[in-house]
């Protein structure tokens, strides 16, 4: 079992920056595949980016160089930093863990066993 924490959303103007935080119950050193989504109201959830047991990180199109993605092994926690924020990252951003290879590792849809609650981040123009 895991448990998982968010924390550090908020509102913020669009250029802006906020880090994202989710605590993990449990070791997430090795084996664990840990990534972000987010969903706004009336759209499907989709995957921010994701990072692998050996650090490698994956992110979808549209945050690829604003938002970076890393964990800090020694206290189980995923960090999701996000700069020159826009209006539509507004969102309910999740964490999420597996235990897949690497290989399969990405910030896709489905095989997650465990999610967090969720924290708001809300960017205005």
């Amino acid at each position: 079992q895991m448990q998982l924490v968010e924390s550090g959303g908020g509102s913020v103007q669009a250029g802006g920056s906020l880090r994202l935080s989710c605590a993990a119950s449990r070791s997430i050193a090795s084996g664990w595949c840990m990534a972000w989504f987010r969903q706004s109201p009336g759209k499907a959830r989709e995957g921010v980016g994701s990072i692998d047991s050996r650090g490698i990180t994956k992110y979808r199109d549209s945050v690829k160089g604003r938002f970076t993605i890393s964990k800090d092994n020694a206290n189980n926690t995923l960090y999701l930093e996000m700069n020159s924020l826009k209006p539509e990252d507004s969102a309910m951003y999740y964490c999420a863990a597996a235990t897949k290879s690497p290989v399969f590792c990405g910030p896709y849809d489905g095989g997650w066993s465990y999610w967090g609650q969720g924290t708001q981040v809300t960017v205005s123009s």
